[in-house]
C-alpha cells in the first residue's frame, strides 16, 4: 500500500522549523546574558553609598558602632554583600581594643525578603575573625550588653521559610577564628585558635551556638593539647543573671603533657590523654554544674610503670553569682554511677573565684588498701622494688579551711591500720609492726597517739619533736606519731616525723641490726636516701642502738646524721 503524501497543510516548512526553535534559543541566549551580568556587573556597582546606612544598621543590632572600610555587592552563588575591616568598637568601660575584628565578612541576602522591601540576611559568615573576651575584677564581661540587647530585638526563627512580620534571625558563623581572654586591661596568654562558631535562632525565645577550637597560650610552645567543643542554648531574659543555659561542653584527645603545659605554663613531665566533659543547667545565676574527668594510662614521663593509673572523677556543684561562686561542691571517685563506695571523696565552696584564699574542701576516704597505695607508688617511682607485700587500709580525711589572720593549711589526720611491709629479702617478718598515723599539727603539738607498745618501752619513747625551751615551735603541718618497726632487736625501733610545706625532719631511735635497716631502705628507696652512709663502719651483725635524724627540703637531697657517737654492739648474754 503507497504511503499518501503529506498535504501542503501538514507540511511544516524550514519558517515554522526556524519559528518553533526560536523561544529554546532564546531562552539560552537570556539565560547567558543574566549570568554575565551576574558575573560581570557587581563590579561597576557602587554601593559604597550604603555603606554608613549598612554599618548604622549593624550597630543598632549588636549595640556597638561598626566600622566598615568598603563594602561590595556580589550575586554568585546567592546575592550579597563583602564587607572588608569589619571592626566592632569596645564598651570603653571594657577597654580600646576592639571586640570583633574581621579583615572579610560575607553577609547573604534572603530573597524572599526584597518583594517586601525589607532587607534580611540569611548568613552572616566571618572569616578568620578576633574575638576579644575581656572580664573585670567587679565580675562583668564585655558579652553582657551584647547579649543583653539581642534579647531585647524580637526576631523570627532562623530556619523559617516565609516572612513574617519580624525578620528573621540570620544563621552567624565564623571559620578560623581566634578567641582572646583579658583579665581587665591585661591579655591572658589563653586562647582558642583555628576555632568554630555558629549561632542561630531554632526558637523565637532562645538561641542555639556551637563552639570548636583548639586551646593555646602565647607565652610558650604549646602544641596539640586536644580539642575543646561547646554546645547549647541560651534563653532571652530581662537581665543577664535570669538568661537560662544548657550547655555541654567537651574537652578531648588531650595529652596530658601538653594539657599541663597549658595549663602551667611547663611539662609537668606526665604522660597519658586527658577528657573532661561538663553539663551546665539553670540560669547565668544559679545553675546546677556536673563534670567529669578521665586520666587515661596516666604515668611520669621518664619511665612506663607496670600499671598505668586509671582516673574517673566526678564533681556536682552550683554555679552562683555568674559563675563567680561554687557551692555545694561535690567529688567522688569513682562516680557514684560507677560504684556505690568510692574510694576518695571531696566537698567544699569556692565563695569567690577571684579570691581563692576563702575556699574551703575537705577530701576524705572510707578505705584504701595498702596494696592499691603501692601501686600508685609504683606510678610515681620507677624505684619501688617489684616483690614488696603490704597489708594495711588507708582511711581519714584531710580539710583546709581559711583561718582568719593567718595562712591556710591542711588539717586533717590518716591512718594506715594493719600495717604491714614484707620485704622477701629480709625474711616473712613484716618491717612495720604497728598503725601508721599523720596527724596534723597547728604550730608545736605532741602526737596525741601512741603505738601500741610494752609498758617498759612506752616511757623510753623518743619524742624528739617535743618544742623545748629557746627553739621555735613546728611548722604548722603533720607529724607522723611514733611508729614501732621490726628492725632486729628485742625491742621496736621508733619512727617519728613532721611534715611541712618546706619539707621534712624524720627520727629513727632504738635496736636495729643492719640487715634489717638495708632491707628498709631497699623497701621504700626515698626512706632510705643516705641511709648507708650515716650507719657505722665497724657494724656488727647483731643489732645495735641507733639514734638517727634524716631532713630534706623538698625537691632536694635527703640527708641522714647519727645523733649519738659512733654506736657500739649491743651486750649480749654470753659474749664478752
Amino acid at each position: 500500500m503507497q504511503q499518501a503524501e503529506p498535504t501542503p497543510s501538514t507540511r511544516e516548512t524550514p519558517s515554522r522549523r526556524r519559528a518553533r526553535r526560536f523561544p529554546g534559543v532564546l531562552s539560552v541566549v537570556l539565560a547567558l546574558l543574566i549570568l554575565l551580568m551576574l558575573v560581570l556587573l557587581p563590579p561597576f556597582v557602587s554601593v559604597n553609598r550604603f555603606q554608613r546606612r549598612i554599618a548604622s544598621s549593624l550597630s543598632q543590632s549588636l549595640g556597638r558602632t561598626v566600622h566598615l572600610d568598603s563594602v561590595t555587592l556580589t550575586l554568585l552563588p546567592l546575592p550579597g554583600f563583602t564587607f572588608t575591616n569589619f571592626v566592632v568598637d569596645e564598651d570603653p568601660a571594657f577597654g580600646s581594643e576592639p571586640i570583633i575584628r574581621a579583615n572579610s565578612v560575607r553577609a547573604t541576602l534572603r530573597l524572599s525578603s526584597l518583594w517586601r522591601r525589607r532587607i534580611e540576611f540569611s548568613t552572616i559568615s566571618f572569616d578568620q575573625p578576633s574575638v576579644n573576651l575581656v572580664h573585670l575584677s567587679n565580675g562583668k564581661w564585655n558579652l553582657n550588653t551584647i547579649l543583653l540587647h539581642a534579647a531585647h530585638i524580637q526576631a523570627a526563627p532562623t530556619a523559617q521559610l516565609k516572612p513574617g512580620p519580624t525578620p528573621r534571625f540570620p544563621y552567624i558563623e565564623a571559620t578560623g577564628a581566634r578567641l582572646n581572654l583579658k583579665l581587665d586591661q591585661e591579655k591572658t596568654p589563653y586562647s582558642l585558635t583555628d576555632a568554630d562558631f555558629a549561632l542561630w535562632l531554632p526558637d523565637p525565645q532562645e538561641w542555639h551556638l556551637r563552639l570548636k577550637g583548639t586551646p593555646a597560650r602565647t607565652d610558650t610552645d604549646v602544641s596539640g593539647a586536644g580539642l575543646i567543643q561547646i554546645e547549647g542554648t541560651l534563653g532571652r531574659a530581662a537581665s543577664l543573671g535570669q538568661v537560662p543555659l544548657n550547655l555541654q561542653g567537651e574537652w578531648s584527645e588531650a595529652p596530658l603533657g601538653e594539657s599541663t603545659h597549658l595549663l602551667f605554663g611547663r611539662d609537668l613531665n606526665v604522660r597519658g590523654n586527658l577528657d573532661l566533659t561538663a553539663t551546665i543547667l539553670g540560669t547565668v545565676s544559679d545553675s546546677s554544674i556536673q563534670t567529669r574527668l578521665r586520666l587515661i594510662d596516666a604515668r611520669r614521663a621518664d619511665f612506663i610503670p607496670d600499671h598505668l593509673l586509671q582516673v574517673d572523677l566526678e564533681c556536682l556543684a552550683t554555679a552562683a553569682s555568674d559563675f563567680h561562686a561554687f557551692r555545694n561542691l561535690r567529688c567522688t571517685w569513682p562516680p557514684i554511677s560507677v560504684s556505690r563506695h568510692p574510694m576518695v571523696a571531696a566537698s567544699g565552696d569556692i565563695p569567690d573565684i577571684r579570691d581563692l584564699t576563702q575556699t574551703t574542701i575537705e577530701i576524705g576516704t572510707p578505705g584504701i588498701p595498702a596494696a592499691t597505695l603501692l601501686d600508685w607508688l609504683r606510678i610515681a617511682s620507677s624505684r619501688i622494688p617489684s616483690n614488696l607485700a603490704v597489708t594495711g587500709n588507708l582511711s581519714g580525711s584531710l580539710s583546709w579551711h581559711p583561718i582568719p589572720d593567718t595562712a591556710s593549711h591542711w588539717e586533717g589526720d590518716l591512718l594506715l591500720a594493719g600495717a604491714g611491709l614484707i620485704n622477701p629479702k629480709a625474711g616473712r617478718a613484716s618491717l612495720v609492726a604497728s598503725d601508721l598515723s599523720l596527724q596534723s599539727v597547728d604550730g608545736f603539738e605532741e602526737a596525741t597517739t601512741q603505738p601500741e607498745q610494752p609498758s617498759r618501752l612506752r616511757k623510753n619513747v623518743s619524742l624528739s619533736l617535743r618544742s623545748k625551751q629557746g627553739t621555735p615551735p613546728l611548722a604548722p603541718g603533720f607529724i607522723l606519731t611514733p611508729t614501732m618497726l621490726a628492725l632486729g632487736g628485742k625491742e621496736p625501733a621508733i619512727l617519728q616525723g613532721h611534715f611541712d610545706a618546706t619539707g621534712y625532719t624524720l627520727h629513727l631511735t632504738g635496736m636495729a641490726s643492719t640487715a634489717r635497716l638495708l632491707a628498709l631502705a631497699a623497701a621504700i628507696p626515698q626512706f632510705g636516701d643516705g641511709l648507708a652512709a650515716a650507719l657505722p663502719t665497724n657494724r656488727a651483725t647483731g643489732p645495735y642502738r641507733i639514734d638517727l635524724t634524716a631532713t630534706r627540703h623538698w625537691h632536694g637531697p635527703q640527708t641522714w646524721t647519727a645523733n649519738t657517737p659512733t654506736p657500739a654492739p649491743a651486750h649480749h648474754p654470753g659474749h664478752r
